[in-house]
């Protein structure tokens, strides 16, 4: 049964976002704000469609926290579901930073290129970091929200990746708040997995963490502590199992 509901959630996916990409691409003469509201239509098919067809729900900690001005939203990855969830959920218009040659991705490519993101040269080393201050700047002067994960690629359900600089320094280049967000969706959509399982993904946000006379180190620290001990407060199965096994 878990196959068969994961099979039809591929399927509506991939019903739907070809339609969707067209749909956005006659978007395009349109100004920002429509192109992304048109845009986060299919993401947010898709968690209707986990919920509905595979029994994923959500709860969210912590909404409160979320300023109400300029923010870098620095989160835990574990799944595709947050990816998805956070722009069709969140209460202002996200960017993420992401790798240019995801533009040229058919039809996703395309239609994340209409929204005017941080993406980047990675060939260019030093410098893409300052294509992201720059762009960043921008952006969060724009009034958007600027997403990251600092692990920089999903991981496993109860495990902790290395937690990269770029959020932290972007956070004190721009003066920005910090704000952390812990999330368990790998428990129910795990990481290159096709079965998803059904339960309850829980979000949890954290008090903005603003940059001050921080160093980058110094920030970043608090977020990952932060993160990695709300962690192991809404999953914490998940790391005694990883604890034991780690013993074993």
């Amino acid at each position: 049964m878990l196959a068969l509901r994961s099979a039809l959630l591929l399927l509506f996916q991939l019903v739907t976002v070809v339609p969707m990409a067209l749909l956005c691409l006659l978007a395009a003469p349109l100004p920002l704000h429509w192109r992304y509201r048109i845009t986060v239509w299919w993401p947010r098919m898709v968690i209707w469609g986990a919920r509905t067809i595979c029994g994923i729900h959500w709860r969210i900690l912590g909404a409160e926290n979320l300023p109400d001005g300029p923010a870098i939203l620095l989160s835990k990855h574990q799944s595709t579901w947050e990816t998805l969830f956070y722009p069709s959920w969140m209460p202002r218009e996200l960017c993420y930073v992401f790798k240019r040659e995801l533009l040229y991705i058919p039809f996703f490519g395309w239609g994340i290129a209409l929204l005017d993101m941080i993406h980047i040269d990675r060939r260019k080393g030093a410098d893409a970091f300052e294509q992201v201050v720059r762009q960043g700047t921008r952006k969060l002067a724009e009034g958007r929200w600027i997403i990251i994960f600092p692990e920089g690629t999903r991981t496993r359900v109860g495990s902790q990746g290395r937690y990269k600089s770029g959020g932290a320094r972007l956070a004190t280049r721009t003066g920005a708040p910090v704000v952390p967000i812990a999330v368990n969706s790998g428990e129910v959509w795990p990481r290159k997995a096709f079965i998803k399982r059904p339960g309850m993904v829980t979000v949890s946000i954290g008090e903005p963490i603003h940059p001050g006379k921080l160093s980058p180190e110094e920030l970043g620290e608090r977020v990952e502590t932060w993160i990695e001990s709300e962690m192991r407060r809404i999953s914490p199965h998940a790391y005694a199992s990883a604890g034991e096994a780690a013993r074993a």
